[in-house]
């Protein structure tokens, strides 16, 4: 019974602690740590477009302007229109009310719309609207202009609207063997849909294509909406052959009433390749003790890039002597053939027999081999001294022959 009164007296007492002692949650601390470093008293006023162009006849402007209060204290601000012009009617609005004040709390931000109208036979020009406004106490007063400009004509808006390209990366390096894909963003200001047609100039036998964003169908043509922005993708595949150097590629986009053009550059690095081999594929050659062998082969560049440097080693049975006229190749061209003699001595004292000799071709950033079947043959001067031998031999035989068959 004790034991459970004292266990109702903690609970109690943790109950109470828990009460008494509130423990902030991590948000507001950071509420109160931004409106520590908030300024006592600041307002803001911007418009949404501070600058536009109408056509003349009539068309209806309704344009947001902001208030922003980043101060500490709420804000009440005056706020009025100045219009200067007869044949505008204009007007700060918010539903179907007019303004004249605006009530902003702090760290909010409230919008009012700017409405104006003009009238049809509005001369063309630059037309301004200042928008004022100051707190009640008269310590902050701000300002801001809107500046709407009529075109003579409804033509002259639409010259000054289209379509406008960007292309966040439209230089890419890279290998004959990569395809490189450049991504372009179209946005659209016209006031219709419009068909847009794709072409591209480039490198002659290049291969240029156009895709949808996030899809693997080429097309030429598409259609953008009004004030659309939309991502194509332009794919770039040179040949396997082209060299290294900087290539433009100039996309065209041609709509009814324009023509736009933006640049794109590939960077060609280039590859690094070479073919050797003898004249006829023949990988074989025969050879005496002491004399020295002939044999071909050839180096190709079959890279896209020059190769310097192009040196020659190789791997042969010991105490022979190889060599290569010239030394060395100091560059090839892409595409371009160089001739090498190779000069093979074997060893005075070699057994007759096969043997394996490589040539390792190391280029620019690669390496070309090829291995040649050396046959060793005995000189033709063992095979008289062996006839000479044979025919001593039986001479030998032939004599005894007779002296010991007369006995």
């Amino acid at each position: 019974m004790v034991m459970s009164r004292t266990f109702l007296v903690g609970i109690l007492l943790m109950v109470l602690t828990m009460g008494v002692f509130h423990i902030p949650d991590a948000s507001c601390s950071e509420k109160e740590k931004g409106s520590e470093q908030s300024p006592d008293r600041m307002v803001t006023i911007a418009a949404e477009y501070p600058s536009i162009q109408m056509a003349r006849g009539g068309e209806k402007i309704n344009i947001n302007v902001y208030f922003r209060n980043m101060g500490k204290t709420d804000e009440n601000l005056n706020v009025w229109l100045i219009n200067n012009y007869k044949k505008w009617k204009a007007s700060l609005t918010t539903f179907s009310f007019n303004i004249t004040g605006v009530y902003i709390p702090s760290g909010k931000d409230k919008a009012v719309v700017f409405e104006a109208e003009a009238d049809k036979d509005i001369n063309p020009g630059k037309y301004e609207f200042p928008i004022k406004a100051q707190t009640t106490d008269g310590k902050f007063k701000l300002s801001e202009v809107i500046v709407i400009e009529v075109l003579k004509e409804k033509s002259e808006l639409d010259k000054s609207r289209g379509i406008k390209l960007t292309s966040s990366y439209p230089e890419i390096q890279g290998t004959p063997d990569s395809t490189f894909k450049f991504a372009i963003d179209i946005d659209s200001t016209f006031v219709d849909d419009t068909p847009l047609d794709l072409s591209a100039q480039g490198p002659k036998d290049w291969n240029i294509n156009f895709k949808p964003s996030y899809e693997d169908k080429y097309i030429s043509s598409l259609r953008i909406k009004v004030n659309e922005r939309r991502t194509i993708n332009v794919e770039v595949k040179p040949p396997a052959d082209a060299k290294a150097g900087s290539y433009p590629i100039n996309v065209i986009i041609n709509t009814p009433k324009s023509r736009l053009e933006t640049p794109l550059t590939v960077i060609l690095t280039g590859t690094y390749s070479l073919d050797v081999r003898t004249a006829g594929g023949l990988l074989s050659l025969d050879a005496k003790q002491g004399k020295t062998s002939n044999i071909s082969f050839y180096v190709k560049n079959t890279g896209s890039a020059k190769n310097t440097n192009i040196k020659f080693m190789t791997f042969k049975p010991e105490n022979w002597k190889i060599e290569f006229k010239p030394e060395k190749i100091d560059a090839i061209e892409p595409g371009e053939l160089k001739q090498v003699e190779m000069s093979i001595t074997p060893y005075e004292d070699a057994l007759v027999g096969d043997y394996s000799v490589g040539v390792d071709v190391a280029g620019e950033k690669v390496t070309k081999n090829i291995e040649l079947r050396t046959t060793v043959k005995a000189s033709a001067a063992w095979g008289w001294i062996g006839i000479g031998i044979i025919v001593i031999v039986i001479a030998g035989l032939f004599g005894l022959f007779r002296r010991f068959g007369r006995r």
